[in-house]
C-alpha cells in the first residue's frame, strides 16, 4: 500500500504543507483520461495545496499549462472551460441517458461509439481531421498528420496566460522528443521562456498530430520517450524538500488480459505508465545513500573531510525529504482500447469525478502532509483506490 500504515482523518480545507519546501504536481499523458488530473486538481486546490512547480507530458503538460497560466482562484475554471470544450460531440448527437449506463454491455457499447466519433469527427476546440483524410505525402513534417490540431492552438491561447506562466510564479516544465536526433527535452521556465509552441510540442502524438516546429527543430510527444516527468523533478537541483503528487493515467499494475481487446488494452497501460514505480524505487534508494553520507561525513574529522573522497561524498550528500503521492487512473471494464480518445461529456465528468473522489481519499490521510522521519527520508502513498468500487 505505502511506507507506513496511514489512517484517515478529515480535515476538511484546513490542510497544509508547512512540512516541505516546494509542492509539486506530475501529470502522465493519456489524452481523454487527462479530466483525471483535472479532477485531482480541484481538489487540491480546494485543500488550499497550490503547486509550486508544475510539470507535465502531452495532455499532462496541457494541463499543467492551464494550471501555471492562470491565477490560483482561476485554475479549476479555465481546466472546466477546457474539458468541456474538448468534450462537446463533433455530430450534434447527445450522450446516452444515464440509466443506458448501468449496463456494463451497454456502456461499453456507447463508449465505443463515441470513441468512432472522436476517431472521425476529432474533438471540438481539440483537433479535426485533415482533408483528404490520409495526408499527402510531401508538404513538410509539420503538415503530416491525420489530424489538424489549430483548434488545441486557439482553444489555449484564450485559457493561458503565458506572460503569468514566465512569470516565475508556478514553475513549468513540458517534455517533447527531438524528430531528429530522438533526443528527450524538457522545456522549462526556470531556464528559459515557455510558450505555446513547447505546449503543442509536448502533446504532438505522431501520426495523429504533427510535429511542432521551435526554432528550426521538430519535436513530438513526450511520451514517446517518457511518459511522466517524475525522473525530471527527482533528479532536479538544488533539492528541496518536496511534497509531490504524481498523477498517473495509465496503472502498470492491472489483471491478467482474457481476450485480444484485453491484451491491447493491457500493453498500452505498461508502455505509457512509463515505469513510474520503478523510477520511484530508484529515487528512494538513491536518497537513502545520499542522506546517509550527509550523517556520516558530519561525523568526520575535519582532516578527512577535506580529502578528495569526502568531497566527492559531499556533492552528493542532502538530507532532504520527500513524500511521493501516487494517483493512478484504473481503466473501467467498459472502457476499452479507446479510453485515451473517448472524448464524450459523460466519460469527461466521469473522470473528473473519480480524479476529485481519489485525491480526496488521498489527503484525508495526515501522514501524507507530514514530513518523513527515519533513514531514507522518502514516504510513498497509494492510498487512492483502497476504498474505490
Amino acid at each position: 500500500m505505502n511506507d507506513m500504515q496511514a489512517s484517515p482523518h478529515v480535515e476538511g480545507n484546513r490542510h497544509k504543507s508547512a512540512n516541505f519546501d516546494r509542492v509539486v504536481l506530475l501529470l502522465q499523458g493519456g489524452g481523454a483520461l487527462g479530466a483525471y488530473q483535472a479532477g485531482v486538481y480541484q481538489a487540491l486546490a480546494e485543500a488550499g495545496l497550490h503547486p509550486d512547480w508544475v510539470a507535465g507530458i502531452s495532455i499532462g503538460a496541457v494541463n499543467a499549462a492551464i494550471i501555471a497560466g492562470n491565477p490560483a482562484e482561476k485554475r479549476v475554471e479555465r481546466l472546466r472551460a477546457f474539458w468541456e470544450a474538448v468534450s462537446a460531440t463533433p455530430f450534434g448527437v447527445p450522450d446516452a441517458p444515464p440509466d443506458l449506463l448501468k449496463s456494463d454491455i451497454l456502456h461499453r457499447f456507447t463508449t465505443q461509439a463515441w470513441a468512432l466519433g472522436s476517431l472521425f469527427g476529432g474533438a471540438p476546440g481539440f483537433f479535426t481531421p485533415r482533408v483528404p483524410l490520409l495526408p499527402l505525402l510531401g508538404g513538410g513534417l509539420s503538415g503530416l498528420s491525420y489530424y489538424d490540431v489549430a483548434p488545441l492552438r486557439q482553444t489555449l491561447s484564450g485559457l493561458i496566460d503565458f506572460d503569468l506562466v514566465n512569470a516565475g510564479t508556478t514553475r513549468l516544465s513540458v517534455g517533447a522528443v527531438n524528430v531528429a536526433t530522438g533526443n528527450f527535452e524538457y522545456f522549462d521556465t526556470e531556464t528559459q521562456h515557455v510558450g505555446l509552441e513547447h505546449v503543442m510540442a509536448s502533446g504532438a502524438l505522431p501520426p495523429g498530430f504533427p510535429a511542432a516546429e521551435i526554432d528550426g527543430e521538430f519535436y513530438w510527444d513526450g511520451g514517446i520517450v517518457s511518459n511522466t516527468p517524475l525522473q525530471w523533478v527527482l533528479d532536479a537541483s538544488p533539492r528541496k524538500d518536496t511534497l509531490a503528487f504524481q498523477v498517473d493515467l495509465w496503472s502498470a499494475r492491472g489483471e491478467l488480459p482474457t481476450n485480444l481487446m484485453e491484451i491491447e488494452l493491457r500493453q498500452k497501460e505498461i508502455r505509457f505508465s512509463s515505469r513510474t514505480r520503478a523510477a520511484t524505487d530508484q529515487f528512494k534508494k538513491a536518497q537513502i545513500m545520499r542522506r546517509a553520507a550527509a550523517k556520516l561525513l558530519a561525523q568526520l574529522p575535519e582532516d578527512l573531510r577535506a580529502s578528495p573522497e569526502a568531497k566527492t561524498l559531499a556533492r552528493e550528500a542532502d538530507e532532504t525529504v520527500c513524500n511521493i503521492v501516487h494517483l493512478i487512473y484504473r481503466s473501467k471494464s467498459y472502457e476499452g482500447t479507446s479510453l485515451d480518445f473517448e472524448f464524450s461529456r459523460w466519460t469527461m465528468e466521469e473522470h473528473w469525478q473519480t480524479g476529485y473522489e481519489d485525491a480526496m481519499r488521498s489527503l484525508a490521510y495526515p501522514e501524507v502532509l507530514q514530513r518523513p522521519e527515519g533513514l531514507d527520508g522518502v514516504f510513498v502513498f497509494d492510498l487512492s483506490a483502497q476504498h474505490r468500487p
